[in-house]
């Protein structure tokens, strides 16, 4: 069970996006909270609050999500739990437009995940 849960919410949270040509890159920790400061961040299925204190919560499909992050050399660092499982640490690249924001894993080179700002 652990292990279809791992890659049902990689799936849904590492989906290929379109081209980032329309996304800025976001360098600060005071813009990344501005973005998200009472924002739930949304996907198919997942549903996410961050917290300006650098918490993480909500829902991937059934299960809840929890975890906690840091801003770290201009990257969001973030250690998360899926249904109680974890899915480690990763240190992603972040890029918002307009009411969408965008995780890039491993620092800018892995697969990205979109998400609607609401």
């Amino acid at each position: 069970m652990g292990r279809v849960k791992s890659v049902l919410i990689a799936a849904a949270l590492l989906a290929a996006s379109p081209a980032a040509a329309e996304f800025a890159k976001v360098d600060s920790q005071e813009e990344f909270i501005s973005l998200i400061q009472g924002k739930e961040l949304r996907r198919p299925f997942v549903r996410l609050e961050v917290s300006r204190e650098g918490e993480i919560s909500g829902m991937g499909a059934a299960w809840a999500v929890t975890g906690n992050w840091t801003w770290q050399d201009g990257y969001f660092c973030r250690d998360l739990f899926w249904g109680g499982d974890p899915l480690g640490y990763n240190c992603q690249e972040v890029r918002a437009h307009d009411n969408r924001i965008r995780f890039t894993s491993d620092r800018g080179a892995g697969d990205s995940a979109d998400f609607r700002l609401r």
